[in-house]
């Protein structure tokens, strides 16, 4: 069953955030942390154990958002990268953990000699 939808989907002037707005509470989630974040095979590996890290992102930005019937958006990065379904449940989970996600992200980078400005994958 699909999550509650949010009211808002706004992606900032400069490409660089996409602002989601659920009923109580709004998010701003970088266009870098939701590139490296995404739910796509590239990203996440085929299991759960094989998740990517990927690095030199600190520059991607949106460039357009897709809805997905009623459960989700596709998001379509400069970089190409088109691949992965945010739902509802997700963006309101990557919102709420931002923090602690995004800690886990540059402890992973750092841990395989990646970086946010150099491409790279581990």
């Amino acid at each position: 069953m699909a999550g509650v939808q949010p009211l808002e989907l706004r992606v900032a002037a400069d490409r660089r955030s996409l602002t989601v707005a659920f009923p109580g509470e709004s998010h701003v989630l970088p266009a870098e942390m939701l590139r490296v974040m995404s739910p796509s095979a590239e990203v996440k590996g085929h299991s759960a154990a094989e998740p990517a890290t990927i690095g030199g992102k600190i520059a991607v930005a949106i460039a357009a958002l897709e809805p997905i019937g009623t459960y989700a958006v596709r998001i379509v990065f400069d970089d190409g990268h088109d691949t992965g379904l945010f739902t509802w449940d997700y963006l309101r989970t990557l919102g709420r953990e931002k923090d602690h996600r995004w800690r886990s992200y540059l402890e992973a980078l750092a841990a395989r000699g990646l970086s946010r400005e150099r491409p790279g994958r581990a």
